[in-house]
């Protein structure tokens, strides 16, 4: 059992693509869903896999964090040793971009997506307050859409998402969640200052039902091919399409920590406390998740709170 957690925030700066095999529909190969709710998500695997991909090559050099790399992510080949003193939640879905007829583009989240959240801060031991108030989870009606109180992508009272508008409400509740969220889950370094604050004039919060359509419906959809070096054409059966998550989709994962297990343990390295110390100490800003990494997918920027 996990005695201490940290919450890790990834924001997509490009499109990201974690595969889930190949499919018969329109789309050859989607990305990934949870099963109840079809909502995007990133495998507690992949993520794993990426972070200790990250630390392996920054630290390749260094005897003792190797040492440290296979004490917290386990051992590489046999992994019978001793299991890893860390482990991810699945990345789950936050906010989701979507087109917007003003403000190019607003980020929507729904009730239930935040509820699950406001739980796994729980979990975390991470503060779910603003102003020293809890968040407030608000209801939504049908074709109604939840704005903060400085929104600007309210068009005649309405707020127009690709071809379908809901009314606009202004409430309190958004403003609070939209302030969280920008001060705690937003990257920090100075190049994000202006979309925190876009964060506070462009939160949409959706029905559920309408969240999870546009999920589903306004993926960004790339065609890829591969082209015959004797003919400059398309080579037979090599025209493809792949699913992806849009750039600035945010996304969050906890990661659990445990003692650390195994032999030779340093002795500056005997708690979860000294696990997730070691995370923070990687420092990592950004690394590239999911697949097509050489044309620039799945590059993310990564923010680490709590624990």
């Amino acid at each position: 059992m996990f005695k201490r957690a940290k919450v890790l925030f990834l924001y997509t700066e490009t499109p990201l693509h974690t595969g889930s095999g190949s499919s018969l529909s329109v789309v050859d190969l989607p990305i990934q869903r949870e099963r109840h709710t079809n909502l995007p998500m990133v495998q507690a695997s992949g993520l794993k896999g990426s972070l200790r991909d990250y630390a392996e090559q920054n630290y390749k050099n260094d005897a003792n964090a190797k040492t440290k790399i296979t004490l917290v992510f386990g051992p590489e080949k046999d992994g019978s040793e001793h299991a890893g003193a860390i482990s991810f939640t699945d990345a789950r879905l936050l906010l989701f971009p979507v087109r917007s007829l003003k403000g190019i583009f607003a980020w929507v989240t729904c009730p239930s997506v935040l509820q699950r959240f406001v739980r796994d801060l729980t979990i975390a031991g991470v503060s779910a307050k603003v102003d020293n108030k809890d968040l407030n989870v608000p209801s939504v009606s049908d074709n109604e859409a939840l704005v903060t109180n400085t929104s600007e992508v309210i068009v005649d009272n309405k707020v127009v998402l690709e071809e379908f508008s809901f009314i606009a409400e202004k409430r309190s509740e958004a403003d609070g969640i939209a302030k969280w969220i920008s001060e705690n889950a937003t990257p920090q370094s100075d190049e994000y200052k202006p979309w925190k604050e876009k964060i506070l004039k462009n939160l949409v919060i959706l029905p559920d039902n309408a969240f999870r359509d546009f999920t589903e419906f306004s993926t960004e959809v790339i065609a890829r091919t591969k082209i015959q070096t004797e003919t400059k054409t398309v080579a037979p059966g090599a025209l493809w399409y792949e699913e992806h998550l849009p750039s600035d989709t945010l996304l969050y994962s906890l990661a659990l920590a445990s003692d650390p297990l195994g032999a030779n343990k340093p002795n500056d390295f005997q708690t979860a406390n000294d696990v997730l110390k070691f995370i923070a100490d990687l420092q990592i800003d950004r690394f590239q998740l999911g697949g097509d990494e050489t044309v620039g997918r799945g590059i993310v920027k990564l923010r680490i709170l709590g624990g």
